[in-house]
């Protein structure tokens, strides 16, 4: 059982769905984004992930783009993301990275299993690995107990979907629009259609939804249908408008937000 299991449980058990938050680590410094990440979790995240910027992302959209590109040209990677997951633990939330496959591969399958482990992570989410091609990951979880989340779309096939499920630890991650990240004035039926195949196909997954939501009554919709809310884009936003102490007291309201809508 991990931080995360924990997490999404005591949630369930209090009837709502959880509040996932996500940042890249290095925006506007590593501090700085660190500085954020416990602001996320004294606003009512449950679980921050802890996003390792990348040089070719194929699912970011342009805000979280925006943050990651000067985190990546300043070399931030792995090892500030392992930093950062210790500090989310010790500010009292689950930490789970997510990241593309190709920095972990580079650092070390096995080498980050354990790191993340050490520094109180639950595991990561990988949204270009596949089951299919997942075989160290899968085994590198298993060694050091962390979640594993893997994603489903609106174009997953319903094959796709029970093997995405039964390799999936931690959650299910439902991307609920095709296309990549970013808020949007309106999130859809996509969403709520794209769970219901997931229940409906592996009784026992927890589902948690992504893309789209900026506010508390769109955290609402979601939370009324989903496991887990998941935000990113909105809150990269208020550290790109507001780079300094005041961005991370956006990002702190933004969380009290969308914590208050998660419990509606």
């Amino acid at each position: 059982m991990t931080a995360l299991s924990d997490a999404l449980g005591k949630a369930k058990a209090e009837g709502r769905a959880a509040l996932i938050g996500y940042l890249p680590v290095g925006y506007p410094t590593v501090d700085g984004s660190v500085d954020a990440m416990r602001a996320m979790v004294d606003g009512g995240v449950d679980v921050v992930e802890v996003g390792v910027p990348y040089s070719d992302p194929v699912m970011d959209g342009p805000t979280i783009q925006a943050a990651a590109e000067p985190a990546v040209r300043a070399g931030v990677g792995i090892g500030d993301a392992l930093r950062a997951v210790a500090a989310v633990a010790e500010a009292g939330a689950a930490a789970v990275i997510m990241s593309y496959w190709n920095p972990i591969e580079h650092y070390g399958v096995a080498r980050f299993a354990a790191d993340l482990a050490a520094a109180g992570g639950s595991g990561a989410i990988t949204p270009d690995l596949i089951p299919d091609e997942a075989g160290s990951w899968l085994a590198a979880t298993d060694a050091h107990g962390l979640d594993r989340v893997f994603l489903v779309a609106p174009s997953s096939t319903d094959a796709r979907i029970v093997a995405t499920a039964a390799a999936s630890r931690g959650f299910v991650y439902a991307a609920a629009v095709m296309g990549v990240t970013g808020a949007r004035a309106n999130v859809g039926d996509a969403a709520a259609t794209l769970v219901g195949r997931v229940r409906a196909l592996a009784p026992e997954a927890v589902v948690c939804v992504g893309l789209g939501v900026s506010n508390g009554a769109q955290a609402a919709d979601i939370a009324a249908f989903a496991d887990g809310v998941i935000v990113g884009s909105a809150f990269v936003r208020r550290l790109l408008d507001h780079p300094d102490a005041a961005g991370v007291a956006a990002v702190r309201s933004l969380a009290a937000e969308l914590a208050a809508g998660v419990r509606r």
